[in-house]
């Protein structure tokens, strides 16, 4: 019997109509600013779309001439709602959102599935957003893929890097980093220190603290991969709350950035 993981921030973060969710989707992605990159991974905001949907499309935007070759997607946000020692898997063989169906990847689950900082929380994903909000982006930038979602909880950096060097793969396996940045801070205060922890990420310097990036464990793991196999973080947009659609006075900071392997000639 198949197990599939129904939406829970449908009608919250995004629309739950399939045919304005498209739209939007579509119209948040042709507004974005077109990089021409080919990321091996991404960090992405996971906020409501009228706050950071226009981030989030600037990234899923830079896939555009590899997203053919795309075929797994390992995705890691941080666990919101539910305490997690190590990273977790869901209970479930589908995640579903109102665009459709995505199949987990079994051959990537079995990779991963004897570390032992990797366990199965069905309720660790029951209610987590962070993982949710980039499906319909996904769904619509990819022709068709499978998923690897691990929320991520109490790890080190290097427990993180380890599982994403298990799944790494090559030009058909993208890792996507699902975080927002400061939180709650006023709007001059939180832009000088996103900024800081934007320029870290650029230097791959690590660890990011939870309180400068709530996805700050696995932008570290990622960080850590990515001194390993040599590749360079680009910034593609940095923004906050303020600058979308909410109050100044406490604002949430969201940033997408990619990275690039180095071209080999």
């Amino acid at each position: 019997m198949t197990t599939i993981r129904s939406p829970a921030v449908a009608g919250l973060f995004y629309p739950a109509d399939t045919q304005q969710l498209a739209q939007d989707v579509r119209q948040l992605l042709a507004r974005a600013k077109c990089y021409d990159l080919k990321p091996k991974a991404l960090i992405v905001p996971h906020a409501g779309y009228i706050y950071s949907g226009a981030i989030a499309a600037t990234a899923y935007a830079s896939l555009q001439s590899i997203a053919e070759k795309i075929k797994r997607i390992v995705l890691l946000g941080p666990a919101h709602r539910v305490a997690v020692e190590g990273l977790a898997l869901p209970e479930a063989d589908m995640f579903e959102t109102p665009l459709g169906r995505v199949q987990l990847d079994a051959d990537l689950v079995r990779k991963i599935a004897h570390l032992p900082q990797v366990t199965i929380n069905k309720a660790a994903h029951t209610l987590e957003h962070s993982l949710e909000v980039q499906l319909p982006f996904l769904q619509s930038v990819l022709n068709d893929f499978t998923l690897l979602p691990l929320a991520v909880g109490h790890a080190s950096a290097q427990v993180v890097a380890e599982v994403l060097e298990q799944v790494w793969g090559g030009d058909e396996t993208l890792i996507v980093i699902s975080s927002d940045l400061s939180h709650y801070l006023p709007y001059a205060i939180a832009q000088r220190v996103d900024h800081a922890t934007v320029q870290s990420i650029l230097r791959l310097q690590q660890p990011i603290g939870h309180d400068h990036a709530c996805g700050g464990t696995p932008i570290s793991g990622l960080i850590i991969a990515a001194q390993k196999h040599h590749l360079t973080p680009h910034l593609l947009d940095l923004r906050n709350s303020g600058d979308t659609a909410g109050s100044r006075d406490q604002v949430v900071g969201y940033a997408a950035l990619a990275f690039t392997e180095e071209e080999v000639s």
